[in-house]
Formats: C-alpha cells, sequence, structure tokens
C-alpha cells in the first residue's frame, strides 16, 4: 500500500477500514480482478447471479469510494478510472477471456423502461401482433412500425427498426415493446476492464470467437507442419512423415534403378511382369509368343507406387506428379536396357 493510501486509509472510520482490508483482500487472492457494472440488475436477481459464480469467481459490491482505496492500495490504479456509475469488483483464477465468456453466458433478455439508452437498434420483427384490431395499431404506427389490420388482426408487414442504438426509449415505445412481450436488452454483469498478471483487458479484447480461433490455430499449425516438412525441417511433429517420404524416395528409386533388394523384389516381379505383358500385347503373330503369353491384353494403367509414404500437401503431390513424369521418361529412355533385363531374369 503506498504512503498516500495509507494516509487516505488512516481518516475512514473502522467499519470502512474494515471494509477496503477486505476488498484488498479479494484483490489479492486472485490472479484476475475486473469492475463489472451492475446497473438495472434487481437486487434479488444480482444475489442469483453471486450465487451462480460460486467456485469460478468472487463478486464484491461495496461504495465507490472504497472501491476506489482497495484499488489503489493493491496496485491496480488502471481500474480506477472504471469505478463510476453502480459496479463491484470481481476476482477469479481462470483466464481473462473464460471470465468474460461466462459473465456474458449468464445475461437475460428484459425489458427497456422509459428515458434508458437502447443498447442496440430495437426491431418490431415482421408478423402477426395476436392483437385484436384496435388503437394499438396506431400506436405502433406513431413509434415508426409498419402496421395495419389484417385477417382479424395487428400485422407487423415488415421488421420496423423503430429506435436507432443510443436513444433514448420514450414512454409510447416502452409501452409498446411491454405490449408485444419484446425484450430488447440484456441485464447481467458488463465487464468493463479486467487486469490478470499486470495485463488490462477491455471487453473488444475478450469479445473473440473461440471456435474461429481455434480454427485459425490448427490452420497455422498445419501450415507449419506442412511449410517444415516440404524443408526437410525435423522436429518430433515432422519426423514420422519425413522418414515414411524418404522410405517411399528411396523405394521409387531402388525400383527405377532396379536394385535387387529383398523389399522390392515383388514389386520389381510386378513391373517386369507388367512390361512384359504390355511388350506380349503389341505383337500381332501369336506363334512367336509363348502359349502363356497369348491373347494377353496389355495391363491396365495403375498409379506408381511411388508416392507411398508422401505428405498430402499440395507440394508433395506436386513433387509426385514431377516424379511420374520423370519415370515414365527414364521408361522410354531404357526400352532396350528393360529388354535386356527381362531376357536375363527369365532366361
Amino acid at each position: 500500500m503506498s504512503a498516500q493510501a495509507e494516509r487516505k486509509t488512516e481518516n475512514l472510520p473502522q467499519w470502512k477500514k474494515e471494509e477496503v482490508d477486505e476488498l484488498t483482500d479479494l484483490i489479492e487472492n486472485y490472479e484476475s480482478v475486473g469492475v463489472v457494472g451492475i446497473a438495472g440488475i434487481p437486487s434479488k436477481q444480482l444475489q442469483d447471479m453471486r450465487r451462480d459464480l460460486h467456485g469460478t469467481a468472487e463478486l464484491r459490491v461495496s461504495r465507490n469510494t472504497l472501491q476506489v482505496r482497495a484499488l489503489e492500495s493493491a496496485g491496480l490504479d488502471e481500474l480506477v478510472e472504471e469505478v463510476e456509475g453502480q459496479v463491484g469488483l470481481v476476482g477469479t483464477n481462470d483466464n481473462p477471456f473464460a471470465l468474460y465468456k461466462e459473465l456474458e453466458a449468464s445475461k437475460t433478455p428484459a425489458p427497456i423502461n422509459e428515458g434508458e439508452v437502447a443498447p442496440n437498434d430495437i426491431v418490431i420483427p415482421e408478423g402477426d401482433t395476436g392483437v385484436d384490431p384496435g388503437p394499438f395499431v396506431g400506436e405502433l404506427q406513431g413509434v415508426g412500425a409498419n402496421a395495419r389490420i389484417e385477417d382479424g388482426s395487428i400485422q407487423v408487414m415488415e421488421d420496423s427498426t423503430v429506435l436507432e442504438a443510443g436513444e433514448e426509449v420514450s414512454a409510447d415505445l416502452s409501452n409498446v415493446l411491454n405490449e408485444l412481450g419484446i425484450e430488447p436488452k440484456e441485464v447481467g454483469l458488463d465487464l468493463r476492464a479486467v487486469i490478470a498478471e499486470g495485463v488490462r483487458f477491455d471487453p473488444d479484447d475478450l469479445d473473440i470467437d473461440i471456435e474461429a480461433y481455434e480454427s485459425d490455430v490448427a490452420t497455422a499449425a498445419a501450415r507449419a507442419r506442412n511449410l517444415a516438412v516440404n524443408a526437410t525441417f525435423p522436429t518430433e511433429t515432422t519426423a514420422p512423415t519425413l522418414i515414411a517420404k524418404a522410405t517411399g524416395e528411396a523405394k521409387s528409386l531402388g525400383l527405377q534403378a532396379a536394385i535387387e533388394d529383398e523389399d522390392l523384389l515383388p514389386d520389381l516381379v510386378s513391373k517386369a511382369d507388367a512390361q512384359l505383358r504390355a511388350l506380349a500385347a503389341q505383337i500381332d503373330d501369336e506363334e512367336a509368343l509363348p502359349e502363356e503369353l497369348q491373347d494377353v491384353d496389355a495391363p491396365a494403367a495403375t498409379a506408381d507406387t511411388d508416392d507411398e509414404g508422401e505428405d498430402e500437401s499440395a507440394d508433395d503431390q506436386d513433387d509426385a506428379a514431377a516424379d511420374d513424369a520423370d519415370t515414365d521418361d527414364d521408361d522410354d529412355e531404357d526400352d532396350g536396357d528393360g529388354a535386356s533385363g527381362l531376357g536375363e531374369m527369365f532366361g
């Protein structure tokens, strides 16, 4: 507590000193402390909100002057400017984003009264009001709604904006909204600012779409992994993919070079068999072919196995396409050597 705060506290009556001490304890016992607006919340509803927060956060309402003294004594001068009107202090060990989300979720719709400022545009929706024909149609038209009598009841013909955000509610509009059961405002704890680990967060900082944020992080992580794989940058995450990719490329190289490895022999035999059948299918004179190769059709085109184990990124697919093109060129250039190899392999 600063010397100035101590001097201010010394002049307080005992009960106020105790109140400041309790508020200071609340501030110091929680990792996140904020100021919340409580204007317009009925006493019973405020008690219900305090009870609902139990176990997650603690709400304390006191005189503004005492809240200011407690904030100053705890070194949270940044929050002092928010102590205006009907407010309270809230403390929690959750992060500020979780606190803001919980407070927003606890808000409930409520009617708006004459003289209050509209928190957002007030719209009377299109449809049947359920009110029998009478003077109420004139009241609707008087507040700016497109209304008329149709099919034995009062109908609103289109969505009608009757008051814009920031404007004051008139007595006529308040009566019309109450008659229609429209509750255009939300009642709840309005977080004004919160400080966590010395950092101040305003509502605009905390009002984020969690699902969209998680999606963005997941997308960024996937792109980073893809970049690391294509750059051959080994990490705990990329190592399995890099090893699988290298294995696939090594196998592709072994097949192209016809290396007689135990793991490659099945694929080499399959490749040689396909080449032999393709060659036999091109020979018109069946008597020149062994009986088992007569009436042989050329094998159907199949995808190369060069892509096994490679990453499914767009860049890897382009690399695989390039490898396939190189493979076709090598096959065309090595037709003679392939025939010699077949002769040696099959006697």
